[in-house]
């Protein structure tokens, strides 16, 4: 079931919002080259206030648990070296930090990266990460659930608006890898 575009006060295309999203999200934007026309992105202004996934599903319902995706950011650790990669799951199901996500990125240990790291590294804002203009080198790691979504609903970059993408739009992005069981329950 996709995202009902009419639960929202306006939906606009992102390629016409660029201003209102972080650096790295607006420069993936522009330079899209997916196979779904970058004009299938559309962004939505929302209050940062209820930017957390609990606080977004109170204000507009409990369909939008369903429909939305998370981004995180994990640090995977094995000889002293740290490497950081991202995670896209269904806001209802967690990241399988210890299992699947250890095993692919080969770590000895993974975990959630620090936020400053995150947020530092990604140049976006804490609780506003987005799949979408990632740093080149980090392995970006998405739910089979996510990808085969018709859209969902994520992260702008910032606190503030959230974007609408078609699950095949983000199986796509540079660097991902689509797993099956990545969320787990």
């Amino acid at each position: 079931m996709p995202v009902p575009m009419d639960a929202f006060d306006e939906v606009r295309p992102a390629t016409a919002c660029l201003d209102l999203l972080t650096e790295p999200v607006a420069a993936a934007i522009r330079g899209w080259r997916g196979s779904v026309p970058v004009e299938e992105i559309r962004y939505v202004d929302t209050d940062p206030a209820i930017a957390d996934t609990d606080a977004l599903v109170e204000h507009h319902g409990r369909w939008l648990l369903e429909q939305s995706a998370n981004c995180v950011v994990v640090a995977g650790k094995r000889g002293g070296e740290v490497s950081l990669a991202a995670c896209v799951v269904l806001s209802h199901t967690r990241v399988d930090v210890n299992g699947v996500v250890r095993r692919q990125l080969g770590a000895r240990k993974a975990s959630f990266a620090p936020m400053d790291t995150a947020v530092g590294d990604s140049g976006m804002e804490y609780g506003g990460i987005t799949p979408i203009g990632l740093p080149a080198g980090w392995p970006l790691l998405v739910d089979a659930a996510v990808a085969d979504a018709p859209y969902v609903l994520i992260g702008s970059g910032g606190r503030r608006g959230k974007l609408i993408v078609p699950g095949k739009a983000l199986a796509e992005l540079p660097g991902v890898t689509v797993l099956a069981g990545l969320g787990v329950a």
